[in-house]
């Protein structure tokens, strides 16, 4: 089935349509909410969220930009929305911590990414928690770039920008992972054996 026509055919809610644009697309969003959200619950809740939203609104689908861009850029929105909710009741969390004595409920994300040997998992899971501090535009430019393999094009596509602010977006991402690879490791000396 053309792309055309599996639009049209997810459009009239057909069966087929639907099955193929899911087997289609459903691992790439997976990987890049896990990218995101780096617990594999959470990435299955917004791969979930994000075929919802396909199916719910694919009339809308305007065909400037072709499917799999679009597709990617609702699973971004989706996953930075999540962070940004959590984010701020992780905010939340903190102010009533200082007024209560429990600091129990201030736990880390679980960090889970299928593939990643036991050794690596604890450096892997230090460069998320780096990724996850960068700027939205930033996070967003690095991961669909150096993490989904996407080029410069395709993630300027995704994230309605050009290539050259996308450039410039994974440089100052790198810039800024430096600095706070370079300040955690000065802090904890335990990780440079």
């Amino acid at each position: 089935m053309n792309e055309e026509d599996l639009i049209q055919g997810v459009i009239n809610k057909e069966r087929d349509a639907c099955r193929e644009i899911f087997d289609m697309y459903s691992k790439k969003i997976y990987n890049t909410a896990l990218n995101f959200m780096q617990n594999e619950q959470d990435a299955e809740d917004i791969t979930q969220e994000v075929f919802i939203e396909i199916f719910s609104s694919i009339q809308k689908f305007d065909r400037k930009a072709g499917l799999f861009t679009w597709i990617y850029r609702i699973a971004v929105n989706k996953s930075l929305e999540e962070l940004r909710k959590r984010n701020t009741k992780k905010r939340f969390g903190k102010v009533i911590s200082i007024f209560s004595s429990d600091f129990e409920n201030l736990n880390l994300k679980d960090f889970s990414h299928p593939g990643v040997l036991l050794e690596n998992k604890e450096r892997t899971k230090i460069l998320y928690e780096a990724i996850d501090k960068l700027p939205d535009k930033q996070k967003s430019a690095y991961i669909l770039c150096k993490i989904e393999g996407l080029s410069n094009a395709e993630t300027a596509d995704i994230l309605k920008a050009s290539v050259s602010s996308v450039e410039s977006l994974l440089f100052r991402a790198n810039e800024n992972l430096r600095k706070i690879l370079t300040n955690f490791y000065k802090k904890n000396r335990k990780f440079l054996k």
